[in-house]
């Protein structure tokens, strides 16, 4: 809408100048967000989720929030679920932190930590919850024994598992092509970022002391640099056994420069998550396994739980949370797929084998699945990648 003053010219000069003065000091803030709604009406408050950066992982994770929103009926309790995709940087979601804070539209708050032990990131958190907002964890944590008091839940993966559990099956494929020592080399975004180092620690610990971890390679969700950070470690470490990928866009990273430089005989390949490109590189050899989270169900069960925090529904958390008093009893995990080639299933000589897993199997933590298997559960939420 344009406004005129027809009574003062100058005015008018005066309010104009201020807002584009105040558009221009505001641009970079705006620009780092990207925002997917569902429709509550007027007047509806928001449930607000901040990824830690722009990646199809999350595109998966806001289809996950849709489906919430319209199995909890957010629409009927008048709030409309957000995704805001964060620029990367500890920064941006300081500042958008700060803006919610003022905003009397927020009913709740999900983030996806990009530093665990960011002073500020805590900070901010814990001002929108002394206003009455509930703050949540979702895929990143705050590093709890930190900061204890920064939030009451996280909806995600055990990472530590996680990060055990691929390093296992990496342990079983090296052995099974004769690799009884040797290093491998971890990519990720952040090094400090609470999910990448409890996956990074939790395979290096799997692996164990024959297998040398060479490096950790971080790359700040710069695309470009994940490929020449393989390509550099490829140069620093040509004899190198195996690269991990941490983080989705780690994975197809991996496996392109892997093949760009005809290296896939030497060099093993375990991922975590399973973006679009990774799910294709695994179909043509390039890939020996990854282990996927669920991040459609992290958005469903944010919604659940930011609704019961709003309204007070005290048995849908004691459900979720059933143990919340005891250490570790306030995060709710959404479960691991360890997903294979087609051509290992049903193989005797198959490197991997459900008895390799069987702890984690009984246990209802991990699911093993053929890329077959896999693709054809992606096709039935009309999804690409998880």
């Amino acid at each position: 809408m344009t406004v005129v003053f027809r009574s003062s010219y100058r005015f008018c000069f005066l309010f104009l100048f201020l807002c584009g003065f105040t558009s221009i000091g505001c641009k970079q803030s705006v620009d780092s967000y990207s925002v997917n709604k569902t429709n509550a009406g007027e007047n509806s408050k928001r449930f607000i989720f901040i990824t830690n950066g722009d990646d199809p992982y999350f595109d998966v994770l806001n289809a996950g929030l849709q489906a919430g929103a319209e199995k909890y009926d957010l629409a009927g309790s008048k709030i409309e679920v957000v995704m805001e995709k964060n620029n990367a940087t500890a920064q941006g979601q300081i500042n958008r932190l700060r803006q919610l804070v003022t905003q009397a539209d927020v009913a709740g708050v999900a983030i996806s930590v990009i530093q665990a032990e960011n002073v500020a990131i805590v900070e901010e958190m814990k001002r929108l919850a002394e206003k009455g907002v509930p703050v949540i964890t979702v895929d990143g944590d705050i590093n709890h024994n930190l900061f204890l008091d920064a939030r009451p839940f996280y909806i995600g993966t055990d990472n530590s598992i996680a990060g055990r559990l691929l390093g296992t099956a990496a342990k079983k494929v090296l052995e099974a092509r004769g690799v009884d020592e040797g290093g491998f080399i971890q990519f990720t975004g952040f090094t400090d970022n609470d999910n990448a180092r409890a996956r990074m620690n939790g395979c290096r610990d799997a692996l164990g002391k024959k297998y040398i971890e060479l490096d950790r390679m971080a790359d700040s969700f710069d695309h470009s640099r994940a490929r020449d950070n393989v390509r550099t470690a490829l140069v620093n470490h040509p004899d190198v056994n195996a690269l991990v990928g941490i983080w989705a866009y780690n994975a197809p990273a991996i496996a392109e420069v892997v093949v760009e430089r005809r290296a896939r005989g030497q060099i093993s390949i375990f991922t975590f998550d399973a973006a679009a490109q990774a799910i294709e590189h695994m179909k043509n050899g390039h890939i020996d396994c990854m282990i996927v989270q669920n991040p459609f169900e992290m958005g469903v069960q944010t919604v659940r739980l930011l609704l019961a925090m709003v309204e007070e529904q005290d048995a849908v958390i004691a459900e979720m949370f059933p143990n919340s008093n005891e250490p570790g009893g306030d995060k709710y995990t959404t479960g691991l797929r360890l997903i294979i080639p087609d051509d290992w299933a049903g193989d005797s000589n198959s490197p991997i084998s459900a008895k390799d897993l069987e702890s984690a199997i009984s246990a209802g933590t991990l699911e093993v699945l053929t890329l077959s298997v896999f693709r054809e559960w992606l096709k039935k939420y009309d999804l690409s990648s998880s």
